[in-house]
């Protein structure tokens, strides 16, 4: 059946203005990140992708290394493209990433000017398209210049296969040195995608999140639900089939029982809210318009549904922050540490 996006999709969600740029984004993008491989049926896909359309959600953000297997993600979408987005491309903000592991050998990761502009070409071509809305170095790279991996972003705007340069997972300090490289370049950083929720807060504390502020860079949250923990999946403990139990990219020893109790303070707050905990934690990412848009994944369409009735109130009263500030804190979760340019963890995505 021939897919008709929603005629009200633009009536509820905001969009708002990514940094100094033209560009406003959703206040909620939907993350392929996981779901997207081979392991979830196509059908599945297609429902996501349309039930985020057809819900005001026009940012969809892809990286090589999705899947699994790594490319698969990308090669998926891009039949939605063909059989469900054709006619709406214009409609649509298309990102993708280059930075983790795609192929054998020394040119097959990281942030050389070779493996970024081939992973570019490689994206193009596995989602069909001419090019991409944006295009991210997905980590920072500690043995290439920085310069090199801004330059080849710089290359990859200018020749046309993508629109604006953004960064992924990088420090206050390494953001401040790729935007002022890019900068001098004329191709200026759009976007910075780091990890932040109500229990990974290392954007305050490392200073991120003003130094976007002050720079005019817009931001895309990952993880604003702490990849499940901050939904209601895990409030009567670790649910068979989630991601702890499948070994991805959370364990059983990052819930530890204090995290637990506070998951159930925090929805008890939502529910005073009149939310749910999703709704209120997304809320809360986007609670002062210092990120630009919270990026959610789903692996069916009723959460996103649920995600982006968060855009109904994005507002707090001074108490409700006080209260989820009593009750949670950040509880060291931050699995991309090493991606930003600080050396406490090993890299992961």
């Amino acid at each position: 059946m021939t897919y008709v996006p929603s005629p009200k999709r633009y009536e509820t969600m905001p969009y708002r203005r990514c940094g100094n740029s033209g560009l406003q984004l959703p206040a909620v993008s939907l993350g392929l990140w996981h779901n997207f491989g081979c392991d979830t049926p196509h059908d599945t896909k297609r429902a996501l992708c349309q039930t985020a359309f057809d819900h005001g959600i026009t940012h969809f953000d892809l990286a090589n290394n999705y899947g699994p297997p790594a490319g698969s993600a990308e090669e998926a979408f891009g039949e939605i493209l063909k059989t469900d987005f054709q006619n709406y491309r214009d409609e649509l903000i298309i990102s993708s990433k280059a930075g983790y592991l795609m192929w054998p050998g020394p040119y097959g990761e990281m942030g050389s000017r070779k493996y970024l502009i081939a992973s570019c070409d490689q994206s193009l071509k596995r989602m069909g398209l001419d090019y991409v809305d944006i295009f991210y170095s997905h980590r920072f790279d500690p043995e290439t210049p920085l310069e090199e991996t801004m330059g080849a972003l710089d290359q990859i705007v200018r020749s046309g296969k993508a629109l604006y340069a953004g960064i992924s997972s990088y420090n206050s300090e390494k953001t401040k040195e790729a935007v002022a490289i890019l900068k001098a370049l004329g191709t200026p950083c759009l976007i910075h995608q780091p990890s932040y929720n109500i229990l990974n807060r290392w954007v305050e504390t490392d200073g991120l999140k003003d130094t976007l502020k002050d720079l005019g860079v817009g931001s895309i949250a990952f993880t604003p639900l702490a990849q499940g923990l901050l939904t209601d999946k895990y409030l009567n403990g670790i649910p068979e089939g989630s991601r702890m139990t499948q070994g991805k990219t959370l364990s059983e020893g990052q819930l530890p029982e204090e995290t637990l109790t506070a998951i159930g303070a925090l929805n008890e707050i939502a529910s005073r809210r009149n939310q749910t905990l999703a709704q209120m934690a997304i809320a809360w990412v986007l609670r002062n318009e210092g990120i630009t848009t919270a990026l959610i994944g789903a692996s069916k369409p009723s959460q996103i549904v649920d995600c982006a009735g968060a855009a109904e109130n994005l507002t707090f009263t001074d108490d409700e922050l006080a209260d989820i500030d009593r009750v949670a804190g950040d509880s060291n979760i931050n699995l991309w540490a090493a991606s930003s340019g600080s050396d406490n963890a090993p890299p992961k995505d």
